[in-house]
């Protein structure tokens, strides 16, 4: 699912570490020494952002394809007024493209005073279905400075460039979830310069994210680069109904499969090497049938939705959580126009299966509005994100502290330009919590703006200490009604099969 707007973000760094050679700030803090060369950022009296920084060489020539490098040291200042580029990606949801393959560069924002000791640290994975999407969307500053945190946002090659798989390619299929780990080890080495503690960093995402938030807490190599992890909109069994009886389409892929598919591809090339002569323009054709991370891989051994059942993840406290809507915007994508209550019985077989979608129809009945869109997108909902985000919950509370949190604001700002109407509104749509933790200037009445400030309190609180506040299993968050709900009922998890 597509989630970015355009939002000039830049990144921060203060304070010093012992490295060879150390990475320290200097004077102001405007210009800081990391482990590879000096930036220069932008002080403001409350934050200071340092943007662009590079957490890896290049991908480009004869690294595309391959796991991030090393970045080869700079000489002299680098100018970090400016965000990091946009990764390669087609234009989706209204947001322009880009063919800017040189993009494994993150950005950092911080408070502007020092600190009596390092400050917590979060590092945010942006979503966007693993095709688009990128790090400048999301203008941290109030999540720094209202929790005195220090928030990293990063990178990470997207869709044909970052989920290409080729038979004997080293990294197939993973070279996206190798970057974000790139940018967490950067982290550890550099982050104490910024003002933030490498001993407590939070790894939090939505959509695409939050799915890679999965993949880190599944990933061995991931070990010791995160304390904490907040999983938004992206539970780690999410999966799309294709039709089949009781089938879903998820995010997950065998290596060998995601191999084969990249020799498969029609691009005029009969080997890798010509596949790496392409210009990026010729790859993003195929861009979209790249949108799976692959398991079996180094990086990511087991797929995580198993890690996640048989207990082989992470062991950190983990918040896990969705939106009340979320099948809103993806039922209006792939059904544009209202669909008479005629059709529903139809559709939902489409969706479904025949006799699957014949037992949706009479579990959400019509409600005579005239279109069955949101019957629809209630039962997407439930199936594809509510109840895996429960299951997702429960399991992974077998073993480690978790909390959970349904962001159920219905009134929301639409943050997706040119979308059609839809029956009843979007509601609490996938992704609409974004502008309650980000920046993203829209408007919010007085009373979203207070649950902004709570939601911002909360999750600076478990970046903190690994709690967001409440005891609720699952916390409801809407303007003006704060408290506990019953999500199991309220999804029809009985139903789904995840209790």
């Amino acid at each position: 699912m597509a989630r970015m707007l355009t939002a000039a973000l830049a990144a921060a760094m203060a304070l010093a570490i012992t490295q060879v050679p150390p990475a320290r700030a200097a004077g102001d803090g405007r210009i800081v020494t990391t482990d590879k060369g000096a930036v220069a950022g932008t002080v403001t009296a409350t934050y200071r952002t340092f943007g662009n920084i590079p957490f890896a060489a290049p991908p480009v020539g004869e690294n595309r394809w391959r796991d991030p490098q090393p970045v080869t040291p700079w000489q002299g200042v680098r100018d970090a007024t400016t965000p990091a580029p946009v990764c390669a990606q087609v234009a989706q949801l209204g947001e322009p493209g880009s063919d800017v393959e040189d993009c494994l560069y993150l950005n950092v924002t911080t408070p502007a005073g020092a600190s009596s000791k390092p400050r917590p640290v979060m590092v945010w994975i942006h979503g966007g279905g693993f095709v688009n999407g990128a790090a400048s969307g999301y203008d941290a500053r109030r999540l720094v400075t209202a929790n005195d945190v220090v928030v990293v946002t990063v990178n990470y090659r997207l869709g044909v460039f970052g989920f290409f798989g080729y038979p004997g390619l080293p990294g197939s299929g993973a070279f996206g979830i190798a970057d974000q780990q790139a940018a967490l080890k950067w982290v550890q080495r550099n982050i104490r310069a910024f003002g933030g503690n490498p001993r407590d960093v939070t790894v939090f995402g939505e959509s695409a994210g939050g799915l890679s938030v999965c993949a880190q807490l599944a990933s061995p190599a991931a070990a010791g680069l995160f304390a904490k992890a907040v999983i938004q909109s992206g539970p780690c069994g999410l999966g799309v109904p294709n039709g089949e009886p009781g089938g879903l389409q998820t995010f997950w892929k065998p290596r060998e499969d995601v191999e084969n598919q990249g020799a498969g591809l029609d691009l005029g090339c009969a080997d890798l090497a010509c596949l790496r002569d392409l210009q990026v323009p010729k790859l993003l054709t195929v861009h979209g049938q790249f949108a799976q991370p692959a398991f079996r891989t180094r990086v990511l051994p087991i797929n995580p939705h198993v890690a996640q059942n048989t207990g082989r993840t992470r062991r950190v406290p983990t918040l896990v959580g969705s939106t009340h809507d979320e099948g809103t915007l993806y039922t209006a994508l792939i059904a544009p126009a209202p669909i008479p209550d005629s059709a529903f019985a139809a559709k939902a077989a489409a969706v479904f299966g025949t006799d699957l979608g014949a037992r949706v129809v009479a579990r959400y009945p019509l409600n005579g509005n005239g279109d069955a869109r949101d019957e629809l997108a209630a039962a997407l909902t439930d199936r594809s994100w509510a109840c895996p985000t429960q299951e997702t919950r429960r399991e992974l509370g077998r073993r480690m502290p978790v909390s959970g949190y349904e962001f159920a604001d219905r009134d929301v700002p639409m943050i997706f330009p040119d979308m059609p109407p839809f029956p009843g509104g979007y509601r609490a749509y996938h992704g609409s919590e974004l502008p309650f933790l980000f920046d993203f200037g829209v408007p919010l009445t007085s009373a979203q703006r207070e649950l902004s400030d709570y939601l911002i309190a909360a999750w600076g609180r478990f970046a903190r200490i690994g709690d967001p506040g409440w005891r609720a299993p699952v916390q409801s968050l809407a303007a003006g009604a704060v408290g506990p709900t019953d999500f199991v009922k309220d999804h029809h998890c009985d139903f789904w099969g995840q209790q």
